[in-house]
């Protein structure tokens, strides 16, 4: 099960990102991505850290499990829990690739200060302000699941404070400065990551 969690992970970063990119490339001439480089030890820069450390974490966690250099959890470690994360995994990597394609021109990864966007809110925007997002730690929960070892269960830990930070401390500041009013409207409408949850009020 490990070799096929390691093999699922990098078939989803690699569609979700690589052709996701030269998809976005060839139709734009852009590759929208949007590097930065924040002051070391801010929130930002521990966004890309943890995201980073987490991401790494996701291919090296199924090979330790899978050389035996690592083994399962005991706890955590059941044939139906594992083929159930399999499932969980496909839906996830399947809502990453779906949502980036549900943004259209103003798919980005990083933000540019300088830049707007269209502002997008409908489809499964309209569910929860953060598909992606929701649907890449879905997929990462899946693959814990998978091959529960105690770094994939690190890095699962990583990928969610990275994104919760990258959303709260660079990407939410940055929508709300750029696209004002209609920003704030659709946030006391929208939940951040699951319908209904983590939307904002008029105090907020």
């Amino acid at each position: 099960m490990a070799w096929l969690a390691f093999t699922l992970y990098l078939t989803g970063i690699l569609t979700a990102f690589v052709l996701r990119t030269w998809l976005h490339k060839r139709r734009t001439g852009d590759s929208g991505h949007r590097h930065s480089h924040p002051p070391t030890g801010s929130a930002a820069w521990w966004a890309q850290a943890l995201l980073g450390i987490g991401t790494l974490g996701g291919f090296i966690a199924p090979l330790l499990d899978a050389t035996g250099v690592l083994d399962p959890l005991p706890a955590l470690h059941h044939p139906p829990v594992q083929v159930i994360g399999t499932v969980v995994a496909l839906i996830g990597f399947f809502g990453v690739y779906a949502a980036q394609q549900a943004m259209g021109n103003s798919w980005r990864i990083g933000v540019d200060a300088e830049e707007r966007t269209t502002l997008v809110t409908t489809g499964v925007f309209g569910l929860v302000r953060n598909p992606v997002f929701t649907a890449i730690i879905t997929a990462m929960a899946g693959i814990t699941a998978m091959t529960p070892t105690w770094a994939q269960l690190l890095a699962l830990a990583a990928v969610i404070a990275g994104i919760e930070l990258q959303v709260r401390v660079v990407e939410e500041p940055y929508l709300r400065a750029t696209h004002g009013t209609a920003y704030t409207d659709y946030t006391r409408r929208t939940g951040r990551f699951l319908p209904g949850f983590g939307r904002t009020t008029s105090t907020t």
